[in-house]
């Protein structure tokens, strides 16, 4: 048993969260919570982020489309540190380019390559990472950094990265870290109720 916060995905609906986990909103600040709140993923409510019922006039289906990426890992070694990389995970949150465009760049082949940076670097990127698309393999483990704390984290125009709560689920990937993922919340993912980074590639806005 946990006593953790736990996020359940209610069928072809929100997700209620229980536990009072810290819901913070877009820039950062807290947002007001309930015990049980049930938060929109269908992209619709008027009352983002929590569920209006839009859903049901929207048509929101839990599961559906093609999930984005090839659902292994792939690594990049280096002379000092090896990382890992699911491309399943990742919702294009960018948190690598922006720390260590150095080591993370998508314009080289291949897109990672370590030795082109610091350990500390690698292991500043892999903590940032929301999905835990990016990880570091020590002794041959793969694993993710996951700050303390159980939190929501409201993205603009984008998923809610959530630390420290367990999620009900049957949607399964490889390396799928159980305290550090991120959830759809335009309705457009094809591994819900994970991120597939769909909002970025079809240009959803939260408030339209």
């Amino acid at each position: 048993m946990t006593d953790r916060p736990k996020i359940v995905e209610r069928e072809n609906g929100p997700l209620v969260v229980t536990g009072m986990p810290d819901l913070r909103g877009t820039d950062g600040t807290p947002v007001e919570g309930k015990e049980v709140m049930a938060l929109c993923r269908c992209g619709a409510s008027q009352n983002k982020p929590f569920c209006d019922g839009s859903h049901n006039a929207a048509g929101f289906q839990s599961r559906g489309g093609k999930p984005e990426g090839p659902d292994r890992l792939f690594t990049y070694e280096g002379a000092e540190v090896t990382v890992g990389f699911i491309p399943r995970l990742c919702g294009h949150a960018a948190e690598c380019g922006r720390i260590a465009s150095n080591i993370f760049d998508v314009s080289q082949k291949p897109w990672v390559q370590p030795d082109k940076g610091t350990v500390e670097q690698v292991e500043a990127v892999v903590a940032a990472c929301p999905s835990s698309a990016l990880q570091i393999i020590r002794d041959g483990v793969s694993e993710t950094i996951v700050p303390e704390g159980a939190t929501i984290q409201i993205q603009e125009n984008g998923p809610y990265w959530v630390t420290g709560c367990e999620v009900e689920t049957d949607t399964t990937a490889t390396g799928l870290s159980e305290d550090k993922y991120i959830l759809c919340r335009c309705g457009l993912s094809g591994n819900k109720p994970y991120c597939d980074g769909s909002h970025r590639d079809k240009g959803w806005k939260s408030e339209d």
